[in-house]
């Protein structure tokens, strides 16, 4: 369907990289590190849509990086009526988001998709994440090579649906819009915010989530195989 295509433009979290896999060991191994009495499948129950609401509003230009990393675990520990002071959530903040890209859990079928389309397309990423914890994700899970870019918000200053970071990942890959195409797990940041800036897009749909019948959708990444 796609045939025309010569770039590719992938999300990272939670799209290639496994974010709820590799985030739980990262709890799980400050946890027992700190001694801590949580019950982490309770703290995760909590903590995947908390973290969610706080990235959205990171996304949204609302609260800053620093709020984010913060607040999202404070309120989960309120959630569950532990008393944590501030000194240890800053430090559990800091510890998780250095042994998160430490942690490689992939999708299913993302080495063997990406190996696939490795001859056939240039690909590249654009994530709203952190730069040095994102560079870390993909060093560690050993897809950094099939990347020819990476455009982060951090380079950007804008985050995904903002069309500026689309600009700047197409300009930085020296790609155009009608050659190029958006694969990704959020519909309001990947999908909506290509398809917006006048890129095609395809929904990586996890979850089977009922979506507009015009959107191109995969629930599993081998599937991609169908478009490209």
């Amino acid at each position: 369907m796609f045939k025309n295509k010569t770039d590719i433009f992938f999300d990272l979290d939670h799209t290639l990289w496994d974010f709820e896999k590799n985030s739980a060991l990262a709890f799980e191994k400050i946890f027992e590190k700190h001694q801590l009495d949580l019950n982490l499948e309770e703290f995760l129950l909590h903590y995947i849509p908390t973290n969610l609401k706080y990235w959205k509003l990171y996304r949204d230009e609302k609260i800053s990086q620093e709020d984010l990393r913060y607040h999202r675990l404070k309120e989960v520990f309120d959630l569950m009526n532990k008393e944590v002071v501030d000194e240890m959530i800053h430090l559990l903040s800091h510890e998780y988001i250095y042994y998160l890209p430490q942690f490689n859990y992939l999708y299913e079928g993302a080495w063997e998709i990406l190996d696939y389309l490795f001859p056939k397309y240039k690909l590249h990423i654009i994530t709203n994440g952190f730069q040095t914890v994102q560079a870390g994700k993909l060093k560690n899970s050993n897809i950094e090579h099939f990347f020819q870019t990476i455009t982060n918000s951090e380079m950007a200053g804008v985050k995904k649906p903002n069309p500026l970071i689309f600009e700047y990942a197409l300009k930085k890959a020296n790609a155009t819009k009608s050659k190029s195409i958006m694969i990704g797990d959020s519909l309001e940041a990947d999908i909506e915010g290509a398809l917006n800036v006048g890129l095609d897009a395809i929904f990586f749909n996890e979850f089977n989530v009922s979506v507009d019948e015009k959107i191109h959708q995969v629930n599993h990444l081998m599937l991609l195989k169908e478009y490209l």
